[in-house]
């Protein structure tokens, strides 16, 4: 047991290490590869959920399995929208400008 709480806190340290030498420009492939693992886990809670003939682990499979979900789902939302901030944006066409913006000449009289 202690053995595996030693090796948790030194994959934590080595991750948060390895993730804040990442550039920003690999940040959003970065999200992409851990949503994909978020899915492999998501797999993985479902065989364990299902492997199970004792209730209450059950029960802690069905957990980890819609914890699983919620962690895909908002990996895939936090990816959409850092995607959003580097599309481009849409540029009015001229059917869409508005007749009152349309500067018309004048000839001097105002």
């Amino acid at each position: 047991m202690l053995n595996n709480v030693i090796i948790f806190v030194l994959s934590a340290f080595l991750g948060t290490e390895v993730l804040s030498k990442v550039p920003q420009t690999l940040h959003t492939p970065l999200m992409s590869g851990a949503n994909a693992i978020s899915g492999i886990t998501l797999v993985g809670a479902v065989v364990a959920a299902g492997m199970t003939g004792n209730e209450w682990a059950s029960w802690i499979g069905f957990a980890a399995v819609v914890v699983a979900s919620i962690n895909v789902v908002g990996g895939f939302l936090v990816t959409d929208r850092m995607l959003q901030m580097f599309a481009r944006k849409k540029r009015g066409t001229p059917s869409d400008v508005d007749a009152s913006t349309v500067a018309t000449p004048t000839n001097g009289a105002a």
